[in-house]
């Protein structure tokens, strides 16, 4: 059938099962806009108040799916707004599509108004990205877009459309949804040399991240526990993938991890990491990190086998399949005296644990947990807020943390929730700070005109915690531009966008106004008093070792 362009996006993202668009429209995307219109009653479009928080939810709706988000701009400044959004999920490997508009073809390159090269600003933070030149283009260019999101490591990839490609017509058949490449296990060769290091080893400790959720292989990691009788830790991206109450789950480890988690990493012999990075929150001093550890790295990407700390063995291939054909090749054992030494330091961590009366950051995560349901989606922002939740939250379900762990973007969480709500079907959470929510807080008009039911914590100290924290700890208290000192009312504010929330002081006062949240229809935003002075702890100075964690102040 003879369609235009513009007809032809829309029907070839409905037919790759895409039922919900998040975006901005504006001139050179109004052709798109219009078939929008005409389909809408096939596929849901979300406008938001800003094109970096319709990025960061369908970078959301990504992750608490697994299946690819989709943005849409205009050119411009519409597709440099999304320059943040397409950045923090390539580096979270977050399977993204952003479709922009541009001026004709017959525009291009004479800074025609709102022209932008955005293929060639992206192309840094993307997989790959597309400049469409003819309509006949468009269609296999979607499909293969959608494919590659999808395939090895997942990732961002963009399509540039100009106005005259949306408006010229040609032929459009319909085609099954796109198939990322099938996964592949890593060599044979490789499996067996990974099998006799890993069967070689008395203490044991397996490091997982965002790689091992992408590849749906939670069952086989714990196959892999029970077999090697082996403590397990992850990086802040691995959060969720296995039940929080696993006897054998150590928590996050690194910079701000779990002290057992971290020092059962520092102390083993083998460190089996699987579909995760080495990147300096996690190793700290890289002369210095696991110096009495062979590295056993199972990643798709082989781009990340040896890239920062030397593999004894790195295995290239999808994770779920590497470890099955791992599994047989490895001898059951039990290492008692390792057992001995990782309870040993849950003790001692839970020695350092803050057991303080009153609204700590520790006590609100706490309060949280009480009230979430086992699918209940927890954004965060970036920060201490964002630690603070990373050590303290529980989960029971994959993909319900979601957090910016790579780009660190704050501003992220509340374009997040909204995206995941909408993934889940399901209330959202947002754990946020006064200051990483004053980057993006005008999506509470998103999520207002869309009835979103967003939970927001919001902890508020007053000032930029984390960069304070640093500067007490290392600057001699010079606190440069981190005393926010507003006078912001957050429930005010809420109110004024059609919102509803209310102040809290104590851990009562928060249980019960979480209660309230929880039960409201649309956004509530809580936002929970707390010191300016509170810490992140456990900490690893930077170039520091495990040697030199703190786990209190004074240390």
């Amino acid at each position: 059938m003879l369609l235009s362009g513009a007809d032809i996006l829309v029907l070839t993202l409905l037919e790759q099962g895409c039922d919900t668009v998040f975006g901005y429209p504006g001139g050179q995307i109004l052709n798109v806009y219009d078939s929008l219109y005409r389909y809408s009653d096939r596929i849901r479009h979300i406008l938001t108040a800003h094109e970096q928080g319709a990025a960061h939810a369908a970078d959301g709706y990504a992750r608490a799916t697994g299946r690819p988000g989709v943005v849409i701009s205009t050119s411009g400044p519409g597709a440099t707004n999304l320059v943040t959004g397409i950045a923090t999920a390539y580096l979270d490997s977050v399977p993204l599509i952003a479709v922009c508009g541009n001026v004709p073809t017959t525009q291009i390159g004479s800074d025609s108004f709102q022209e932008i090269d955005i293929t060639g600003i992206t192309l840094p933070i993307t997989k790959h990205n597309y400049f469409v030149g003819s309509v006949e283009q468009l269609a296999p260019t979607i499909r293969e877009a959608f494919a590659l999101a999808m395939s090895g490591r997942p990732g961002p990839v963009l399509i540039d459309i100009p106005k005259d490609v949306q408006i010229a017509q040609c032929e459009y058949t319909p085609a099954p949804p796109a198939s990322p490449e099938p996964p592949r296990a890593a060599k044979e060769l490789r499996l067996r040399e990974a099998a006799d290091i890993i069967n070689a080893a008395s203490r044991p400790f397996l490091y997982f991240g965002g790689g091992l959720i992408a590849s749906n292989a939670e069952e086989e990691l714990l196959a892999l526990a029970e077999t090697l009788d082996a403590p397990i830790g992850c990086s802040l991206m691995g959060l969720s993938a296995i039940p929080t109450a696993h006897p054998r789950f150590l928590g996050m480890q690194g910079m701000h991890g779990h002290y057992a988690s971290s020092m059962a990493m520092h102390h083993a012999d083998l460190i089996l990491s699987l579909g995760v990075r080495f990147n300096d929150r996690v190793t700290g001093n890289r002369a210095k990190f696991a110096t009495g550890a062979k590295i056993v790295h199972i990643d798709v990407d082989g781009s990340e086998l040896s890239k920062t700390v030397n593999a004894a063995c790195g295995l290239r291939g999808d994770v779920k399949l590497t470890l099955q054909g791992l599994l047989p090749l490895l001898k059951p054992k039990k290492n008692p005296e390792w057992s001995e030494t990782v309870a040993r330091f849950r003790r001692e961590e839970e020695e350092t644990l803050d057991h303080r009366d009153g609204l700590t950051p520790r006590r609100a995560i706490l309060t949280l947990n009480r009230h979430l349901g086992k699918n209940t989606a927890v954004a965060t922002d970036v920060g201490q807020h964002q630690m603070w939740a990373a050590q303290n939250l529980t989960f029971s379900t994959p993909r319900r943390f979601i957090s910016s762990g790579g780009l660190g973007t704050m501003g992220f969480g509340l374009g997040a929730a909204i995206g995941a709500a909408f993934g889940t079907g399901e209330r959202s959470v947002l754990v946020t700070g006064d200051g990483s929510f004053g980057m993006c807080l005008n999506e509470l008009a998103t999520a207002v005109s869309h009835h979103i039911p967003v939970v927001i914590l919001l902890l508020n100290n007053g000032v930029l915690g984390m960069v304070r924290q640093w500067q007490t700890l290392f600057f001699n208290k010079h606190y440069s531009n981190t005393v926010l000192d507003r006078k912001t009312d957050f429930v005010a504010l809420a109110r004024a966008f059609g919102a509803d929330g209310e102040a809290v002081s104590t851990p009562e006062a928060l249980d019960e106004a979480l209660t309230r949240g929880f039960a409201a229809e649309g956004p509530y935003v809580i936002d929970c008093a707390i010191d300016k002075d509170e810490f992140v702890l456990p900490m690893l100075p930077p170039g520091g070792s495990m040697d030199d964690i703190i786990v209190r102040l004074g240390d």
